[in-house]
């Protein structure tokens, strides 16, 4: 079986061509996500650096929540990904349905713990005008949360169902409404007064459920749906259906929140800095991620493949999905990271006017190059193991590379030795790496036995 894997260049090339077609929506989708986050950046950045760095500390904060959230609704592309690949159709409906009570609950929680989070803001000894602003940032955009969480939901059918063009047609969505809402609340315009870091939070938040609004009415529209009926009928909550989400996702969601978690607690280190290195790191985080989205949309992609895969019992199709996911994750991983290497001042320029700020961040941009590669294989093999419902020994491998690697080596690189932002950073380099080793052994070890 391995021998025919292997010598079948023809279908090596059918894989990579269906991976890259249903990949390319998922990562402009999720491009567009993060340009949402660019533009609170870019606005925030020529309001004034206190106000970029309340935008960066409270967006850091929301995104160490939402990444735990999100990552209990990633069950859902899987699970519909094998029921569809199985032939199940008549239960994608309800399963969807169930998912919806859940993304309601996480969405609730998510609303609570944005609006309590100042006292963490404080205990870290991050100045008070930012956590003032920052505060009224996390206020601002907890009104979103349930949106927020309802969205993945839409997200996690369609996907699941390999239709992944509306991910890309949403994303884009919010991006062209963020710059216009955004401007004019936090500059003020129209009478309207200028509302800061807090009118980033509300532009955000608005967005959010004009998102949601959307997506939903094209599901209930579009023909590719009414097969699996996920409008209906109104379900209560099945809590065997919601507690079987919640065996695969909260594993997930654990280590997305450990990856969420390494790079939030860099940030929040790194905010008892100063504003200009505050600033100059989020400038140089914010590029990573963008680049972050290309692998990522691969990985989701790769989640559908190998979830796909599974339910026809094709074993050979797991090895092909899940390794030429990662083989089209180091394409795209190899551009970003000669962009960074190659231009990190020019870059850095268009994020920001204070000189200080735009050299240091362009130092980090050189060591967020080295890492490139790391993050695109941790991610994509991440992906495939979802794919096989494989989450728990994930977890484990995210909680010993993010938080017995990456953060103690920081840590004492950044704040022991002296070295600043750049130790910090070199922290995460280690982090990622061990990552992305064990979880591209752990998916050959599996693709390897699996039988269908």
């Amino acid at each position: 079986m391995l021998s025919s894997f292997r010598n079948e260049p023809a279908r090596w090339r059918r894989e990579f061509r269906d991976t890259l077609v249903l990949a390319a929506p998922l990562v402009l989708g999720q491009l567009s996500a993060m340009g949402m986050n660019v533009v609170d950046v870019l606005l925030a950045g020529h309001f004034n650096a206190q106000t970029l760095a309340a935008v960066a500390i409270g967006t850091s904060v929301w995104t160490l929540a939402i990444v735990a959230a999100i990552g209990m609704m990633l069950a859902l592309p899987p699970s519909v990904a094998q029921l569809a690949g199985a032939g199940a159709q008549d239960k994608i409906g309800a399963l969807f349905r169930q998912a919806l009570w859940l993304a309601l609950a996480l969405g609730l929680a998510l609303f609570v713990g944005a609006r309590y989070a100042e006292p963490l803001l404080r205990a870290i000894g991050i100045g008070l005008p930012i956590v003032e602003d920052a505060q009224k940032f996390l206020c601002a955009i907890s009104w979103g949360a349930p949106a927020l969480t309802g969205y993945f939901a839409l997200r996690g059918l369609s996907e699941g169902l390999a239709l992944t063009r509306p991910t890309m047609y949403f994303g884009f969505l919010g991006l062209v409404l963020l710059a216009p809402i955004g401007y004019v609340l936090m500059y003020g315009v129209f009478g309207l007064p200028a509302r800061g870091a807090q009118g980033s939070g509300m532009a955000t938040a608005i967005v959010l459920w004009l998102q949601l609004v959307a997506f939903a009415g094209y599901i209930a529209a579009r023909r590719h749906y009414r097969p699996f009926a996920p409008f209906a009928r109104f379900d209560w909550p099945h809590w065997h259906t919601i507690f079987g989400l919640l065996r695969l996702g909260v594993p997930m969601g654990v280590a997305l929140l450990m990856e969420a978690g390494l790079f939030v607690a860099a940030a929040l280190l790194i905010g008892s800095f100063g504003t200009t290195i505050v600033a100059s790191h989020q400038v140089a985080i914010n590029v990573a991620s963008v680049a972050f989205m290309l692998p990522l949309g691969v990985a989701m992609a790769t989640t559908v493949r190998v979830g796909r895969a599974v339910g026809r019992g094709d074993a050979d199709g797991v090895r092909y999905a899940g390794f030429v996911g990662i083989g089209v994750s180091l394409l795209t991983q190899t551009v970003s990271c000669a962009a960074m290497a190659l231009a990190p001042h020019a870059i850095a320029a268009l994020y920001t006017d204070d000189a200080d700020v735009a050299a240091l961040a362009a130092q980090l941009l050189l060591l967020a190059a080295i890492f490139q590669f790391s993050d695109g294989i941790q991610v994509t093999a991440n992906g495939a193991l979802r794919g096989l419902k494989d989450t728990t020994v994930p977890m484990l491998i995210t909680v010993l590379a993010y938080w017995g690697i990456g953060m103690p080596l920081g840590y004492w690189l950044g704040v022991g030795l002296g070295l600043g932002a750049r130790g910090i950073w070199i922290g995460l380099i280690a982090g990622l790496t061990g990552a992305a080793l064990l979880l591209f052994v752990r998916f050959a070890r599996l693709a390897r036995n699996y039988q269908g």
